[in-house]
């Protein structure tokens, strides 16, 4: 479906148990609403395979999607003014 779009998609792979991914969640859903993109979640959990088709190894992790292309891609808990660095290399 991501690779459908013809808009900005950022994904976020998370898991229940996981500390970091619960404290980015709300930064996430901050940013959802300030930007114009989209966030996805995909459990890792649920979905064990998902995470080894981009080579990650640990969660939180992110993908960012443009026009249903990987456009970048990062690993790790960060506060919000990185995560708006970040998509603002892509996004501006």
């Amino acid at each position: 479906m991501v690779t459908k779009s013809s808009e900005w998609v950022l994904v976020d792979f998370w898991a229940p148990w996981c500390g970091p991914c619960k404290m980015i969640a709300p930064i996430l859903n901050q940013i959802a609403e300030e930007r114009d993109i989209t966030i996805a979640k995909v459990n890792t959990d649920m979905n064990p395979l998902s995470m080894g088709k981009f080579g990650f190894r640990g969660i939180p992790a992110l993908v960012l999607f443009h026009n249903g292309q990987v456009v970048d891609q990062m690993t790790g808990a960060r506060p919000k003014p990185m995560f708006d660095q970040w998509l603002g290399k892509y996004m501006n």
